[in-house]
């Protein structure tokens, strides 16, 4: 699909040299679907990244990869990347789904519990966390809570506590878990213990505390035919089993990843700080690539809305407007980060234009429900529908190319 260049948009080429500091736009990827299936490269990513890259293998457009994935360092992503596109990729062009959790710098001195596979203690160093424990530590001081697995249980021989533990603070969730029932177990008696599992409490705390969720993927695509459960998945188990066990509503202080506004907000960020290593200035566009319309579509869609009213209105009405549940006040922070000056603010990019490919959860054959995180219901009518949808990822680059007058 190649629609024809529209009125207003500049052209970047002249004489077919790139014209740096005229270009108006940077692009946004998602990976797993998109890029890759699995560890399986798809067959058309490669040669729609040397669209984008000249003889030298630099990147002659500001490009970013923003994942949800968060079982990786950035510096480990970027490698990854680099391997599979056989072109160099810079841990400043990735965005996982972690990453915005370092403007979250009010929780980084807080004993908290992090959660997720790889490397967590280093993403959680890296992130700012300063002290940190996970639940094989919290296993290990308190034997008798992870009381799952029998075998283990009967094998345990010391099931004293170590009441010298600090209370735990808060909770990031970083991805999915391995063995989610000792996880989902321990991060709800952390919730219903507020945080001091030695001290029985006589009444259930609420609100309790702090949690910080990246990643709201309900599914994504492996190299299996069919999606495979993602992190949403985990958090639904989780956000159920509170409900059912206090009665109440289990409220995230903030939801990280796409299709949450903070994140794209620090795409556009990242973005707008390659561009300008680049010596570009002044991106006015940004496409967003993706292979899912819960995640990457309905976010840069809300994105998109958030952007024209940054145009138009201070932050404080902005985060008015936009404000929903307790566990969104995560826009109040995106719209607080901007300075307002004479009741508008500093627009930088203008417009999230979203583009969506049929080679991973989204196909043209296929038919899911609509599965958009808790938080983020009743999804407005056309926020799941893409700006532009085409077959693969190499559409994706001729249709933005072409719609720019980039050759």
């Amino acid at each position: 699909m190649h629609p024809s260049s529209q009125n207003g948009i500049h052209t970047v080429v002249q004489d077919q040299n790139w014209v740096k500091n005229s270009m108006p736009f940077g692009l946004l990827f998602d990976i797993d679907g998109v890029i890759v299936r699995g560890r399986q490269v798809l067959p058309t990513a490669i040669e729609a990244f040397r669209n984008l890259v000249d003889k030298t293998g630099k990147f002659k457009v500001p490009t970013v990869f923003v994942t949800n994935a968060g079982n990786n360092l950035r510096s480990q992503k970027a490698k990854q990347l680099s391997e599979w596109l056989n072109i160099k990729i810079t841990e400043d062009q990735v965005v996982m789904g972690h990453s915005p959790l370092r403007m979250f710098s009010q929780y980084h001195n807080h004993h908290v519990l992090v959660c997720g596979q790889g490397p967590i203690l280093d993403i959680a160093e890296n992130l700012g966390f300063t002290k940190v424990s996970t639940i094989d530590s919290i296993r290990t001081a308190f034997p008798s809570l992870d009381a799952v697995d029998c075998q283990r249980r009967a094998s345990l021989t010391n099931l004293s506590w170590d009441s010298s533990f600090p209370p735990i603070e808060g909770v990031v969730l970083f991805g999915e878990p391995v063995a989610w029932e000792s996880h989902l177990q321990l991060i709800l008696d952390i919730l219903l213990s507020h945080g001091r599992l030695s001290d029985p409490v006589k009444e259930i705390p609420y609100p309790h505390l702090p949690i910080l969720a990246c990643n709201m993927d309900l599914l994504w695509m492996a190299e299996a035919w069919l999606p495979r459960f993602g992190h949403g998945a985990f958090l639904l188990c989780l956000e159920e089993l509170y409900k059912k066990t206090t009665g109440r509503e289990l409220v995230y202080t903030a939801l990280i990843g796409k299709p949450s506004e903070i994140t794209y907000y620090h795409a556009e960020t990242t973005v707008q700080r390659y561009a300008a290593s680049m010596g570009i200035s002044n991106l006015k566009r940004i496409y967003m690539v993706g292979d899912n319309a819960n995640t990457d579509i309905f976010g840069a869609n809300l994105y998109d809305r958030y952007l024209k009213n940054r145009r138009l209105r201070a932050p404080r009405a902005i985060a008015n407007q936009i404000s929903g549940s307790l566990s969104r006040d995560v826009e109040a922070f995106v719209a607080g980060i901007d300075q307002a000056v004479n009741g508008t603010v500093d627009i930088g990019v203008e417009e999230c234009l979203s583009i969506l490919v049929e080679t991973g959860v989204h196909s043209s054959d296929q038919t899911f429900a609509e599965h958009s995180p808790r938080d983020f219901l009743p999804v407005e009518e056309g926020l799941r529908q893409p700006t532009y949808c085409v077959a693969n990822i190499l559409e994706a680059v001729q249709l933005v190319l072409e719609r720019e007058s980039v050759s």
